[in-house]
């Protein structure tokens, strides 16, 4: 229980924080977002603010927005609906109940002839249902619709929709999931660091010695700062750690600073064996460091270099072979959280920092139906200066959702057999 209720906060975390970025970015660009959901399903409680209506929903994995406008959002009233009106003073339409129990509003109950909600903002239909008395509401451009479900959304008009804005803002809603899932996981990582304590310095200085090592018996101190194997310089950690690595059994001539003294200490790294080839090891450790800065920047970097190598196992698929085994659905997620979940916090905090990183990139593949490939049809929209025809961006759309459901079964299958099935 503890494995699955850690995997539906995480995954809810991702996703939430995703749709979050397209959340911002549309309300910034102009665009109405009429419903930010958080979870699936029956809506289990609903509040409104600034246009938009909150929904916490029964199935507590993941969340979406609703964009007006966008492939995802429906705003038509089918002919013959009954519902409820409620109008001000001069008449107008405020209020629109078209719920399966549409008792929730008191007001004038119609038959739904006809509505238009985009561009002339009427509703025709007959009122109490009688063919001798048709009539024509005019609704105003914030009114209310309480859906089918019970859910109380604003109308779209036209100039509010997503396709009104420029092709630069609707580029920039679309990037905007995977960039808030680039800054969660910078701020995950930096958590990891001050949760830590510290990180592991990439300078070139000494921490920690092992009792009984070569380093201590060669007199190697703590805070030594090594510039040279033999005669490669070496200004990083790593770049010391390879050269120590590759003169296994050699003798070696350290240049080490200590105390504003270059001094020279030979020593002979131990041999170690790992899969069958010999490595240089000479006992220490690289030292910690506390600052706040360098905590802060771990979040950054080590979003980096995991961004880097996601990209190379994305590379693989077109130099290496496509191999289902190189990717993860939700139950590879799932997995992965039973095994971090009794690690410790930190553990759990790490690995959702690790897949809002891998979320974001993959999202950003140009593939339609994904971020990436929305991206790609908006370029595609600029190079052409004009918008690419309502149809086609829905079948190219279609076309992509069906291959990533078909992608997403693969994987899902692969999990199950790579981690159930024996």
């Amino acid at each position: 229980m503890k494995t699955v209720i850690s995997f539906l906060i995480i995954f809810s975390i991702l996703v939430v924080f995703h749709e979050y970025g397209h959340f911002i970015a549309a309300r910034k660009s102009g665009i109405l977002v009429r419903e930010f959901a958080i979870g699936f399903g029956p809506k289990m409680v609903s509040w409104r603010q600034n246009h938009t209506t909150f929904t916490i929903r029964w199935l507590p994995i993941g969340g979406y927005v609703r964009m007006a406008g966008a492939g995802d959002d429906d705003s038509t009233i089918e002919p013959g609906t009954m519902g409820t009106l409620q109008v001000n003073e001069a008449g107008i339409v405020t209020k629109i109940d078209i719920s399966e129990q549409n008792s929730t509003l008191s007001g004038i109950p119609i038959q739904i002839a006809a509505a238009d909600l985009v561009d002339d903002l009427t509703i025709k239909g007959n009122e109490n249902a009688d063919p001798d008395q048709p009539r024509t509401f005019h609704v105003d451009h914030d009114a209310l619709i309480i859906e089918s479900d019970g859910t109380e959304v604003q109308i779209a008009p036209r100039d509010v929709q997503f396709q009104s804005v420029s092709v630069w803002k609707r580029m920039m809603t679309n990037f905007a999931g995977p960039f808030n899932n680039f800054l969660l996981a910078i701020v995950g990582f930096a958590v990891v660091a001050f949760l830590q304590g510290g990180v592991l310095s990439t300078q070139n200085f000494v921490g920690e010695i092992k009792a009984n090592s070569v380093a201590e018996a060669a007199g190697l101190k703590t805070s030594d700062q090594i510039l040279k194997v033999d005669q490669v310089k070496t200004p990083t950690w790593v770049k010391l750690v390879t050269e120590i690595q590759n003169k296994p059994n050699q003798p070696v001539t350290l240049t080490v600073k200590r105390d504003q003294k270059n001094l020279k200490i030979k020593l002979t790294p131990n041999a170690v064996k790992l899969s069958g080839k010999s490595y240089g090891q000479i006992g220490i450790m690289n030292r910690i460091d506390r600052s706040f800065g360098a905590k802060v920047k771990y979040g950054f970097t080590t979003t980096i270099a995991t961004g880097r190598q996601i990209l190379t196992v994305l590379g693989s698929f077109f130099t290496g072979g496509f191999s289902l085994n190189k990717l993860s659905g939700p139950v590879g997620i799932f997995k992965g959280t039973s095994q971090v979940v009794n690690a410790g916090f930190t553990n759990i905090v790490w690995f959702l920092a690790m897949l809002s990183i891998n979320l974001g990139l993959v999202n950003l593949v140009p593939i339609p139906g994904l971020d990436g490939g929305k991206i790609l049809l908006n370029l595609i929209e600029v190079i052409r200066r004009k918008p690419i025809p309502a149809e086609k961006e829905g079948m190219i759309t279609l076309i992509g959702a069906g291959l990533i459901l078909v992608l997403f079964i693969a994987v899902t299958w692969n999990d199950i057999a790579r981690y159930f099935i024996k």
